[in-house]
């Protein structure tokens, strides 16, 4: 168990860093649930937060109901990484690099952080609770499902709001998904 929240904290703490220090600065869209949200509210005006927790509730449902152990991590995961986001939010601002610098080593740090959760069954949030899930019951890298829901999450978002900053995020969330999946494939000893 004191595992579990060391795994929680570290990962939390590498997530906050990433995104506030290294990714927030430039306004990118992330993959995940957070990415869906961000994507309805510039099309059609709804509340990020609103939308963020709806998309949340059937995943989390199927969860307690079939897989309690991943609905209890998912939930410490979610809530630990959504307190370390708040409350590293002051370091949004303070280090500045040029973009692509700064979106890698925001990418490395976050992938790191994301990949060590997932290893251990825990997930930072809602899209990476599913991705555990169908990794599960597919037997496919989690990594990878991570990787390829958050592309197609982004180039929607390219599509549909045709701002070529987004073409950043795909670097964003190819990097986390490289991290996760290198990551989640090493066997452990």
């Amino acid at each position: 168990m004191l595992k579990k929240f060391l795994i929680i904290g570290i990962g939390s703490t590498m997530i906050g860093i990433g995104v506030n220090g290294f990714i927030l600065p430039f306004h990118l869209i992330n993959g995940g649930f957070f990415g869906i949200s961000l994507l309805a509210n510039y099309l059609w005006g709804l509340k990020v937060g609103l939308t963020f927790i709806c998309l949340n509730i059937p995943v989390y449902i199927y969860a307690f109901r079939y897989e309690p152990d991943y609905f209890m991590n998912g939930l410490l995961g979610a809530v630990v990484s959504g307190f370390m986001l708040d409350f590293l939010m002051p370091l949004n601002g303070m280090i500045h690099l040029p973009i692509l610098n700064s979106i890698i080593i925001g990418a490395v740090i976050i992938g790191i952080g994301v990949g060590f959760m997932l290893r251990n069954h825990i997930s930072p949030g809602g899209m990476d609770l599913l991705a555990l899930l169908i990794a599960k019951k597919t037997k496919v890298n989690v990594g990878v499902i991570c990787f390829a829901i958050d592309a197609v999450i982004i180039s929607t978002g390219l599509l549909l709001l045709n701002d070529a900053r987004l073409l950043y995020s795909l670097v964003i969330v190819s990097i986390i998904g490289l991290f996760a999946c290198v990551i989640t494939s090493v066997r452990k000893v």
